[in-house]
């Protein structure tokens, strides 16, 4: 026979047992509660596009990126266990007041799809003044190019913006030398712009998205010895060097080893640059290492003047964190000679021998 104290000790364990279970089965329906209800008051309306042959996984992905939705595991087996997993390609407007079982429903609803969005498509290295004539072509002229940088360089609007996107700041963008003022800052996304826009609409729409960006690697950009502007004025040349996306932290180390070092970064993509409106092919940027310009990294030392395009999130971070070696020299295969591919070496010698493999006339 079992004794009286066993007999208690069973109890106790059994009691301990089923206390954790109601625990972990409470807990599991605050999981699934929170994770199905909507994550705001319906203050926050998103503009959201879903890709022809994007999968479930994406768009919870893009959901949860939005703040739309508080666990994408759960949206994900609710989606499932209710048969709706399917939606519809194309542009809704969401808000953070939706549960998931309101955005599914929605986003397949091609009813609600919404119809009269203009598609501002800005990739990764464009050039302001290339976004500019976007912005107008797409508006039908309605705003010219001229105007349109017209605003990204005026100083008191600038001071006006700076009051709204703490990023920006008013003495590193007063400066008469630039090109564009703006031009760093415009980051790179496909927008669903309205016919009845402002500038000021549109611009900020960009600055909204480059505030996301900036919010979600901001402790990265507190623990730079660089400021914000040197960041992203890094971040540009990255982008335009860089023939992968794979290469841009490596890049950056080679950058961040030259700085280090008290050489000049001479790179040719900032004569790129320099050369502006008469810049017509890459060749050009190698055999004009002399242009008069604060933006040339051959004849100035240190970072050029300020952003030589607008670099999207992939280079942001590469300057951010960058990849630790001993190289101080590069060499695109730009013409493909060899393998396409970024060449990197440690000494001038080996880096003048890679570009007479490469064809490269520097």
């Amino acid at each position: 026979m079992p004794t009286r104290r066993k007999v208690n000790s069973v109890r106790v364990v059994l009691l301990v047992v089923v206390f954790i279970l109601i625990i972990a089965g409470l807990g599991s329906i605050f999981v699934v509660k929170t994770g199905l209800s909507s994550t705001g008051n319906g203050d926050k309306e998103v503009v959201f596009t879903i890709e022809n042959n994007e999968s479930f996984d994406s768009v919870l992905e893009k959901l949860k990126k939005e703040n739309l939705i508080a666990n994408e595991s759960v949206a994900k087996l609710y989606g499932k266990a209710t048969h709706n997993t399917n939606f519809v390609a194309g542009t809704f407007e969401l808000d953070n007041g939706m549960s998931v079982k309101d955005i599914l429903s929605t986003i397949q609803d091609s009813t609600k799809l919404k119809k009269d969005a203009l598609v501002l498509k800005i990739p990764e290295g464009k050039w302001a003044k290339e976004i500019a004539a976007e912005i107008s072509n797409l508006y039908d002229g309605k705003y010219s190019s001229e105007e349109i940088l017209n605003q990204w360089n005026d100083v008191s609007y600038i001071q006006t913006l700076a009051k709204d996107y703490s990023f920006l700041n008013v003495d590193d963008l007063n400066n008469s030398n630039y090109k564009v003022k703006l031009e760093g800052y415009l980051f790179p996304d496909t927008y669903f712009l309205e016919k009845d826009d402002s500038l000021d609409d549109i611009t900020r729409v960009m600055l909204d998205r480059f505030d996301v960006m900036y919010k979600e690697n901001k402790k990265a950009f507190d623990k730079s010895d660089l400021s914000i502007h040197q960041i992203i004025s890094l971040a540009s040349v990255v982008q335009f060097e860089a023939s992968e996306p794979g290469d841009m932290a490596k890049i950056a180390g080679v950058f961040y080893n030259r700085l280090d070092q008290g050489m000049k970064l001479q790179s040719s993509v900032t004569v790129c640059y320099a050369l502006y409106d008469d810049f017509n092919d890459p060749k050009d940027c190698e055999t004009n290492p002399e242009v008069d310009s604060l933006y040339n990294t051959y004849l100035h030392e240190g970072l050029p003047i300020g952003p030589i395009l607008n670099p999207g999130d992939e280079a942001i971070k590469a300057v951010l964190n960058p990849k630790k070696t001993d190289y101080l020299f590069f060499a695109a295969d730009i013409y493909n000679k060899v393998d396409g591919k970024v060449h990197y070496t440690k000494t001038y010698e080996e880096h003048l021998e890679e570009c007479e493999k490469l064809g490269l006339n520097l």
